[in-house]
């Protein structure tokens, strides 16, 4: 099968699967991070099957949606690339992407690296920053039933991996514990040019929530 066509049938299965998903990892969030990393796939040597699909798939059984199942997710990828013929070495690489792309996989020391990783790692973050990025986590945080602010609980700058998996502080306390940080734990060039105005605007809006509060 050609390289379009696997996309094609990745894009239909995942639109398919992700079709009554939470507001902020749905098929829109699925496609953003896609056209991201297609973008900064092109200043960067790298398998670009791989990038395409790990992007596409990335999210296919989040772990925080499925009782902390960490390996739903890279199970549901290789079910559905199996189906449709993959190499097993892409398979397996698709796999290792999805396992180490989160912002938790950080917590542990790192496993797995590969330039396809870096790729679709930063185009995941990017869009977990700026304007999208502040809907995002509003819309996470009101599927969980969060609170927006409350000045009584601070961010918890030093959690460790199981205290961020169950962390249900206010979503304001999400922009320090891990938003705000994303800028500087970016991994290519393109990814880090990317990632300086959506990093201000994030900051500016901060600013214009606290004097709003005032």
């Amino acid at each position: 099968m050609e390289h379009a066509e696997i996309i094609q049938k990745t894009v239909a299965f995942t639109r398919q699967t992700l079709e009554n998903a939470e507001g902020g990892h749905d098929w829109w969030h699925v496609h953003r991070v896609w056209t991201n990393a297609k973008h900064i796939a092109e200043t960067e040597r790298c398998n670009l099957l791989v990038v395409e699909l790990a992007a596409l798939l990335h999210d296919i059984a989040d772990a925080k949606f499925h009782k902390g199942d960490e390996e739903i997710g890279p199970k549901t990828a290789a079910g559905f690339l199996k189906s449709v013929r993959v190499d097993q070495q892409i398979i397996e690489h698709v796999q290792q992407i999805i396992r180490n792309i989160s912002f938790k996989s950080g917590f542990d020391k790192p496993k797995f690296h590969s330039k396809e990783l870096a790729i679709v790692q930063d185009a995941d973050r990017l869009d977990a920053m700026g304007a999208i990025g502040i809907a995002r986590a509003f819309s996470y945080g009101g599927f969980t039933g969060r609170e927006i602010y409350n000045p009584e609980i601070q961010p918890n700058l030093n959690m460790t991996k199981e205290e961020y998996k169950k962390s249900t502080a206010p979503s304001i306390n999400h922009f320090y514990e891990k938003l705000l940080r994303l800028k500087d734990n970016m991994n290519t060039a393109t990814g880090k040019q990317l990632a300086q105005q959506r990093h201000a605007f994030m900051e500016l809006y901060l600013k214009q929530f606290y004097d709003e509060l005032k």
